[in-house]
């Protein structure tokens, strides 16, 4: 951009002047200081200024979103100033439209993404952590695609909806399913498909622009009560051409028990022994229970006859006894260590930006591959992104922007929580999450044993194994941008897109799973029988025995 100035000097070393903009409209509010000194004015309403005993001296100009300029006071001077693109709190961008701060009466947060950007961070939606006074950024899950839960203008929502809403060059991101910001928290499958940018790579943001106040609502509507985040892409600039590479390796430690204060081993058995002494761990009632662990899986040791040698799996001594629980008091099973992988986490991405007059062009592809912290939680995701702008004239130009992105990842098997309306208490049936496992579980257990859960045989590495949960999703955007000027401070601006996003989620729960299991539990057994919720009771027969109404075989 062209600032130029115009002067005359009156008689006592006096200037005065008027600024313009490159259209010779008046600059308002523009700063005119004479250098070395306190002695400046800013120009008024017509973008004049007059200032005393300043012929011949050094003017200092500045104004927003213009490099600051130093010119010498002489009479006919023209002073060309450059717009400062680094100095983006000059404008805020909407998404629908860009306007002068000082203009604009919301509340409002602007971000540049290189110093928003979380280094080993996939996840774009975790940027403006801490990044934003008023903003909350809570990470409720470590698992990639789960969006975190942001509270821009606190809980706006009786109902719990308090998410911001998401725009991406001036395009709203619906998210895959609809997940109240509370219900992330949840853990359910449903969770790992809602964050609705986890398809854009963070080299590929330029910026982010918050919203904060309900000023937003009067341009998206009501969703936007909770805030809107803006995100503005990188596209190409003229005169440059840039290759760009960037490769991340994050290594992910398993977790300690050092970290929490959890019982060893023999801490707990000592808690065991004094619940038998109190008559807690009756074999009656841990051996047809539907869950039952170190105790349980001795007691039907004890019962367990072998008739082709005529010995049982534990001989009813109490040195055998002894031996069986001292091998446990010293076990010290360390959970995390088996369940969990010290893993190498890459991420990579190239990018070329070029351009000129008549057009420039920003194209990135990117991957990302985590093998997995835990077995069955592998990801992995593929990102394309272009950007290109065509000016056939001076008025009339041209965008065009797509960006696609692939994600392949496995999960645990889970089931939804379940909310008791009266009590409060949550559970969750079939869980088997590696980190609630690893804190919930004795250790005293030996992780090659099967126990007992939900009346059937249990071992978390065969249950993550035979029970998990994979998740496709293809997102595919395509966006038309037309910019026309027929007019001096007049433009019309026009914009089409087109998005595409396909999810499928697979839950396998193999033939020999705990959870497949539990429904065929305790068919010959009547004391568990009567017990089982998982098997089937015909509501027309009120005296008959519940029945299994699993298969024996297959993939379910």
């Amino acid at each position: 951009m062209l600032l130029s100035m115009q002067m005359s000097f009156a008689q006592g070393g006096s200037v005065s002047g008027t600024v313009v903009d490159e259209n010779g409209e008046p600059v308002i509010g523009a700063s005119v200081l004479v250098k070395g000194t306190k002695t400046g004015v800013v120009t008024d309403l017509d973008g004049k200024f007059s200032l005393s005993n300043a012929a011949g001296k050094t003017l200092v100009i500045t104004y927003i979103g213009y490099d600051k300029k130093e010119v010498k006071a002489k009479n006919g001077i023209k002073i060309a100033l450059s717009a400062n693109a680094t100095q983006l709190e000059g404008v805020v961008v909407t998404g629908m439209q860009k306007v002068d701060k000082r203009l604009f009466t919301g509340a409002t947060t602007k971000i540049d993404a290189s110093s928003a950007k979380l280094d080993g961070v996939a996840d774009v939606s975790r940027s403006l952590e801490g990044r934003v006074s008023g903003v909350s950024v809570q990470n409720v899950s470590g698992t990639f695609g789960t969006a975190p839960k942001i509270r821009v203008r606190g809980a706006t929502s009786i109902y719990g909806n308090s998410k911001p809403l998401w725009v991406i060059d001036g395009v709203i991101q619906e998210d895959a399913v609809d997940v109240s910001s509370d219900d992330l928290s949840s853990g359910d499958a449903v969770t790992l498909i809602s964050n609705a940018i986890s398809g854009l790579s963070a080299d590929d943001i330029e910026s982010f622009q918050v919203l904060k106040d309900g000023s937003a609502t009067s341009i998206y509507g009501a969703r936007a009560m909770a805030g809107v985040v803006v995100i503005t892409t990188k596209r190409g600039k003229a005169g440059r051409s840039t290759v760009n590479y960037t490769g991340e390796f994050t290594y992910r430690l398993k977790p300690s028990y050092r970290n929490y204060d959890i019982s060893n081993s023999q801490e707990q058995m000592g808690i065991y022994k004094e619940m038998e002494r109190k008559g807690w761990l009756e074999f009656s009632q841990l051996a047809n229970g539907s869950t039952s662990g170190l105790y349980g899986k001795m007691y039907n040791l004890i019962a367990k006859y072998d008739e082709t040698n005529g010995q049982f799996g534990l001989p009813y001594t109490d040195a055998a006894i002894d031996g069986y629980l001292r091998q446990a008091e010293f076990r010290n099973t360390d959970w995390f260590d088996l369940l969990f992988n010290n893993n190498l986490i890459q991420q990579h991405s190239a990018s070329i930006s070029t351009g000129s007059e008549k057009a420039n062009l920003y194209a990135s592809i990117s991957i990302m591959n985590d093998p997995g912290w835990t077995k069955q939680s592998e990801v992995e995701r593929y990102t394309a992104n272009m950007n290109a702008t065509f000016n056939f004239s001076k008025n009339l130009s041209v965008s065009l922007l797509t960006n696609a992105s692939y994600r392949n990842q496995n999960a645990p098997g889970t089931l939804n929580q379940n909310v008791d309306v009266v009590s409060g208490a949550v559970n969750r049936d079939f869980d088997i999450n590696p980190f609630s496992y690893a804190l919930n579980t004795s250790r005293t257990l030996d992780p090659n044993e099967t126990y007992t859960r939900n009346y059937a045989p249990f071992n978390i590495f065969r249950e993550l194994d035979n029970n998990y949960i994979e998740l496709n999703v293809t997102d595919m955007k395509f966006q038309g941008e037309v910019s026309w000027k027929p007019l001096q401070g007049l433009e019309f601006k026009a914009m089409g897109a087109y998005r595409v996003q396909r999810s499928s989620q697979e839950h396998f729960i193999l033939n020999s799973s705990n959870q497949a299991e539990a429904y065929r539990a305790g068919v010959d057994n009547p004391n568990i029988q009567n017990n089982n919720p998982y098997l089937y009771k015909d509501p027309d027969k009120p005296n008959s025995l519940p029945i299994s109404v699993m298969p024996t075989g297959g993939i379910y």
